[in-house]
């Protein structure tokens, strides 16, 4: 298993172990988890952002510096996400507020990633899940 692997399968968990804890918690509910759209889109941001990272740290470390901005915008969008799928799952009164800085994390991500969305997958998924992303916590806060 590369390092790349290793950590898409880290990013994939990430997203199972929130989606499963929403589902245990949504059992005290009579219906689905109220942040279920933004827990799916944030752990789908965290799988692509962290693909998308690594594919930065591979290409910086190749000589490639242009690839510098889209590596900061990504590292701050996954803590943001991460974050946001702690407060949200928790159904916490902070997740509101997150959800709207993440709304512009989102967006600086997807526009930092959208330079380089046509020749790099990996920014061009990244980019694609934090427009979802951005839809759905503004959505949610709306």
């Amino acid at each position: 298993m590369n390092r790349r692997d290793a950590l898409f399968a880290t990013g994939a968990l990430l997203a199972a172990g929130a989606a499963s804890a929403a589902a245990d918690h949504s059992h005290h509910h009579a219906g689905p988890h109220p942040w279920q759209a933004v827990l799916d889109t944030a752990g789908i941001c965290v799988e692509k952002g962290e693909v998308c990272l690594t594919h930065c740290i591979m290409l910086m470390g190749e000589g490639d510096k242009t690839m510098a901005a889209c590596a900061t915008s990504v590292r701050e969008m996954l803590a943001s996400c991460r974050a946001l799928i702690t407060l949200a799952g928790a159904e916490s009164k902070f997740a509101p507020k997150l959800a709207a800085l993440c709304v512009d994390v989102c967006k600086a991500c997807e526009a930092e990633c959208k330079k380089h969305a046509d020749k790099h997958k990996a920014c061009k998924e990244c980019m694609e899940s934090c427009t979802e992303c951005a839809k759905a916590c503004k959505a949610k806060v709306a």
